[in-house]
């Protein structure tokens, strides 16, 4: 019968943080693969070669769809500058209408009491 020698080393608390590696190393998820990520540059390339292949609306995979998602990520919704200007120029000029209509009405009005 062969003898063999077992040692076993024990560490105190302190000892067995700097010793010990207990980070969890191999339950991480493993990385994206490489080749399914493309270019911007590649991205545009793809959609310009099946831009007429895209339905025009859709909830996904349009190109409804597509603007929605891009306006909303860019605020489009929001008034730019010149938009702003030409929303004012037309307030403006719905007012002008106003008072030009209130005084054709009152030319009206003074004219039949005249009768």
């Amino acid at each position: 019968m062969a003898n063999y020698s077992l040692n076993k080393t024990v560490y105190n608390r302190r000892e067995y943080v700097n010793v010990i590696d207990t980070s969890f190393t191999q339950l991480q998820p493993p990385p994206p693969p490489v080749e399914d990520t493309i270019t911007v540059e590649q991205f545009f390339t793809y959609y310009n070669k099946i831009f007429y292949d895209i339905p025009l609306i859709g909830n996904i995979n349009s190109h409804e769809y597509l603007v929605k998602t891009s306006g909303e990520y860019i605020n489009a919704a929001a008034p730019n500058d010149e938009t702003q200007l030409l929303l004012d120029e037309i307030t403006s000029l719905r007012q002008q209408l106003l008072v030009a209509n209130q005084q054709v009405l009152n030319s009206q009005v003074s004219s039949s009491l005249n009768i």
